[in-house]
């Protein structure tokens, strides 16, 4: 004896929008993280100390990273820390 497949199209539908929606949302949290691959596993380095916050200033985006050995010529003085004026 069979199982109807009525009583299995309930199923199917909860199983298809949580597939849905799982896609949706992962589909918006990389596009928010700029293209990239979100960040996983951020400690108190990443957030606190403001490794995420360099990574903005050098490139633009939270999320952004650069390989190059040395830093372009305005990192120099686009400093988080205002500890003095500059005289322009």
């Amino acid at each position: 004896m069979g199982v109807p497949f009525e009583s299995l199209l309930p199923y199917a539908i909860i199983i298809t929008m949580f597939g849905l929606s799982g896609g949706a949302v992962s589909g918006l949290r990389y596009l928010q993280a700029d293209k990239h691959r979100g960040r996983h596993g951020l400690d108190t380095w990443d957030i606190v100390l403001s490794v995420m916050e360099r990574d903005r200033r050098l490139t633009g985006s939270m999320y952004g990273q650069r390989d190059a050995v040395v830093a372009p010529r305005n990192f120099a003085v686009n400093s988080a820390w205002r500890l003095e004026k500059r005289a322009t």
